[in-house]
């Protein structure tokens, strides 16, 4: 009975201690909130700390500060005695979620939100501080319910502090979960719509960083369902960042930079910075190197397919010099050249504008409009109905003159300017890495690396100018010229109907059946000029191109066409479905590709959509996910500049279990996509 009557006592004196920890629960079917005390008494004056507490239900979130694209973070109003005072209400580092096409920055499970508070002077021994507190919190799962509620401490005041041993562990965890001062320097820019952030220290190096991603305190300061591509150098990390649409860059920049290091361990660092240039992160190639490179590549995109249907007219175009003088043949060779060289400064001139403006440009981007894909495709069939004979430039029908052969020096450089303008639907090795370190150079730099991807193009041809002789190697002109003329005029005409139906991928059937009677008009325009070298021929030839003109306006105001639906290669790409994939640990291929990409479509037939690697993909159960960037997205033109890429294809395997994507080779084969989902799922 003695021990009985003990333990009743004891317990009535413990439970007001008890009760003191931690309040009465706020509770619903989606989480559990109260009040925490990191002590079971205190001293008059004492600082010590109060905290929220929140119980979420599995598969429920709350938020951070920033909440990311929708959201409103957990708030506290503290009713305090007179002489208390709080600080502001303090948040872990936060977690990043995708939520649909959103991305929402919070937590999941058990957060944890301090808050210092310093108890009144005034208080005596014996004393209790009572804390009252109204919260109110959003949680969300498929739906986003608003919650809040009461709660209250009665703390006792005694000669002696007493820390609370059973919520201890609580308030550790949530300290360590909070931003510490990072130990680095940080900087922070934009250039448009692109930008990065870079933090710098001795402890940085390739070997102990996983993956790392900025918070910023700020809302609407970058896109947040854009990736955030990781470099690391020793001393130096640099996360590719996408200027949110609309929002305005602060005076300063504040937020979290989040590292996890090798040994899967995360850790939280308080960054801020004054926003300048856009850190470059690891030096790029250095202008000799990408120079070189995009000389190579300008030259191996002589032999790329879309390149073939000019062949015609340059063969044409080089068999006529044969015989001809040295100097004709110089003249010849320079207006080429120059046709090529000037095309691609132009050509490098309007990328380099355009992403100082914030603009979604990126190579062969003017092919992503419907009207210029129709333009072209009218241009190809022109030119091939004067190689055909239909018409002439400056001449009769039986002239059987040509724009590569007839139209003199002028003839030359616009056949050069035609071939770049051509050429773009096509990607070369050595082509990405020099595009994507000229974007990242001074506009003169830049176009010099331009000018050398013209030289390599027009290398073949130039090399008559530097070696006339060399024109004596090939065949005297003769009949076999115009049947060669009238045979390569067929490429042409292919390259017109691949052309309609890149529209008819990028616009549907409106805009097809405009593009035909363009087509029409075209074919008879060069029939009335080709007839009739006189006045009246060419009025009609005009009327009837103006004619064709005048559709444009259906053309580019054509919807665009349906969704293709699931793809042969995979499902549609977007960066939520990413991020859900990988977050059920399975590996992911993305193919960001384009109707009018003649090397994506290659590299398909050749090296995806083969019998091995389609079961190689099921077998090892690999997620393929397809961005069609045909008609030009925004999403995608990120993804490719946080890749440092300016077009497609580009190729991303995300390993199962997390990491960086592997960039796979622009030029793929069957064996390299094979190697690469081994490596991807440790498979042998």
């Amino acid at each position: 009975m003695f021990r009985l009557l003990t333990l009743l006592l004891a317990l009535t004196v413990l439970a007001p201690a008890a009760r003191a920890l931690e309040s009465l629960p706020v509770t619903s079917p989606r989480a559990t909130v109260t009040l925490i005390s990191d002590h079971a008494q205190i001293t008059p004056g004492q600082s010590f700390r109060l905290a929220l507490r929140q119980r979420l239900a599995p598969g429920w979130h709350t938020y951070w500060v920033n909440p990311g694209d929708a959201g409103q973070p957990p708030e506290v109003v503290l009713d305090l005695p007179e002489g208390a005072t709080a600080a502001p209400m303090r948040f872990p580092a936060p977690e990043r979620i995708p939520y649909g096409p959103l991305v929402n920055f919070g937590y999941e499970g058990e957060p944890v939100f301090i808050i210092p508070v310093t108890a009144p002077a005034t208080l005596r021994p014996g004393d209790v501080l009572t804390l009252d507190a109204r919260g109110e919190w959003l949680v969300c799962e498929r739906v986003c319910i608003p919650e809040d509620g009461a709660f209250r401490l009665d703390i006792p005041v005694e000669a002696t502090p007493v820390a609370a041993a059973s919520t201890a562990a609580l308030f550790t965890r949530a300290e360590a979960a909070e931003a510490r001062l990072a130990p680095f320097a940080t900087r922070i820019g934009f250039a448009g719509t692109t930008g990065a952030i870079e933090v710098s220290g001795p402890a940085i190096a390739p070997g102990a960083v996983r993956d790392a991603f900025f918070f910023p305190v700020e809302a609407g300061v970058i896109d947040n369902t854009a990736p955030q591509v990781l470099s690391v150098t020793d001393g130096a990390l640099r996360l590719s960042l996408t200027r949110g649409p609309g929002g305005a860059v602060p005076a300063q920049v504040n937020g979290i930079v989040a590292i996890t290091d090798a040994a899967g361990v995360r850790g939280a660092y308080l960054v801020s910075a004054t926003p300048g240039a856009v850190p470059q992160g690891a030096p790029g190639l250095p202008l000799w190197q990408a120079a070189l490179f995009a000389a190579l590549g300008g030259l191996i995109l002589n032999l790329m397919p879309c390149v073939f249907p000019i062949l015609a007219m340059k063969a044409v175009g080089i068999a006529r010099l044969s015989g001809a003088a040295q100097g004709a043949v110089r003249a010849h060779a320079a207006s080429y050249t120059a046709g090529v060289v000037l095309s691609f400064i132009a050509l490098g001139g309007l990328l380099v504008a355009l992403r100082a403006a914030g603009g979604a440009g990126g190579w062969g981007f003017q092919f992503t409009q419907p009207v210029f894909v129709a333009g072209m495709a009218w241009l190809m069939l022109a030119v091939g109905l004067n190689l055909s004979g239909v018409f002439a430039i400056g001449g009769p029908v039986a002239a059987g003159g040509s724009l590569a052969g007839r139209g003199g020096h002028a003839g030359s450089f616009f056949t050069g300017a035609l071939a770049v303008l051509v050429a773009t639907p096509c990607t070369a090795p050595f082509m990405a890495a020099a595009i994507g370190a000229a974007l990242a150079m001074g506009p003169v730099e830049a176009l010099a690396i331009f000018a050398a991807l013209g030289l390599g193009m027009a290398l073949p041809y130039a090399l008559l100018g530097i070696a006339p002789g060399l024109a004596r190697l090939l065949p005297r002109p003769g009949a076999w010229m115009d049947r060669l003329k009238q045979g390569l005029a067929f490429p042409m005409y292919a390259a017109a109907a691949w052309l309609v139906w890149v529209l008819a991928e990028q616009a549907g059937p409106s805009a097809v059946l405009a593009v035909l009677l363009g087509g029409v008009l075209v074919g008879f325009g060069a029939w009335a000029w080709g007839i009739s070298q006189g006045a009246i021929g060419r009025s009609v030839g005009a009327v009837a191109v103006v004619g064709a003109l005048a559709l444009l306006p259906l053309v580019q105001g054509a919807p665009p066409a349906a969704a293709r639906g699931a793809q042969a290669a995979g499902e549609a790409w977007s960066e939520a479905r990413v991020a859900a994939l990988r977050a059920e640990g399975r590996p992911v291929f993305v193919n960001l590709t384009a109707a009018w990409c003649i090397t994506c479509k290659v590299n398909e037939r050749v090296a995806l959509d083969t019998e091995g690697v389609r079961r190689a993909f099921a077998d090892r159960n690999v997620a393929t996910l397809v961005g069609d960037w045909t008609r030009g997205d925004t999403a995608i033109t990120a993804l490719l500049r946080a890749h440092q890429r300016d077009g497609v294809p580009l190729y991303l395997f995300y390993p199962a279990g997390g990491g960086m994507p592997q960039i796979l080779p622009q030029i793929l084969t069957e064996g390299i996509v094979l190697q690469a989902i081994a490596s991807a799922t440790g498979a042998s």
